[in-house]
């Protein structure tokens, strides 16, 4: 039987050029979501542009918070002792993103330097594990988001192909580095 396991790794290279493409493709996955939401807007009929104009304006009142403002309220509760204001969630909310991002590509950098199958369909993978166990079961059993079977199929498709791009984006910058580094 053929051994899977690369004798050649180079671990610390691999860490930190996952590091640098998780960072790099948590951007590009915000990119993302920002042109899926005009585009999705744009196609809204004008019934729906209420509706959604109404729950935008809730969102903006203080009446909602994402899953990032929410772990940034929980860290910052137990680092700081303190409850964070809403502006401060506002801010730490994207530091919170990059930094698991970043985290995420780390650890996948890592994985693939001894396990190439961790790299499977070009990162697409490694972007459907993420989504299952941060979106689907850690962000919900944190507290951090509403069950999943509490949101439409649309918001998990919307979530899954935002984690594609995501996975794809690593893995491209990861093997991009690591082929020069």
């Amino acid at each position: 039987m053929a051994n899977r396991f690369n004798r050649e790794a180079q671990p610390l290279r691999g860490l930190l050029a996952g590091a640098a493409a998780g960072l790099f493709a948590a951007w590009a996955m915000n990119q993302f979501q920002g042109l899926w939401s005009k585009v999705s807007e744009k196609l809204q009929s004008s019934a729906d542009e209420q509706q959604n104009r109404h729950q935008e304006q809730a969102q903006s009142s203080g009446q909602s918070e994402d899953a990032t403002m929410k772990a940034a309220a929980k860290i910052g509760s137990f680092v700081l002792g303190r409850e964070l204001s809403r502006e401060e969630k506002k801010k730490a909310g994207p530091v919170v993103h990059y930094a698991f991002g970043t985290f995420s590509g780390a650890i996948y950098g890592l994985l693939s330097e001894y396990l190439p199958t961790a790299r499977l369909g070009f990162g697409t993978a490694f972007g459907t594990a993420l989504f299952l166990i941060a979106d689907e079961l850690s962000v919900p059993a944190l507290g951090l988001s509403k069950r999943p079977d509490e949101y439409p199929l649309s918001s998990h498709l919307y979530g899954l192909a935002s984690h594609f791009v995501y996975g794809v984006s690593t893995e491209a910058i990861r093997s991009g580095i690591r082929r020069v580094a």
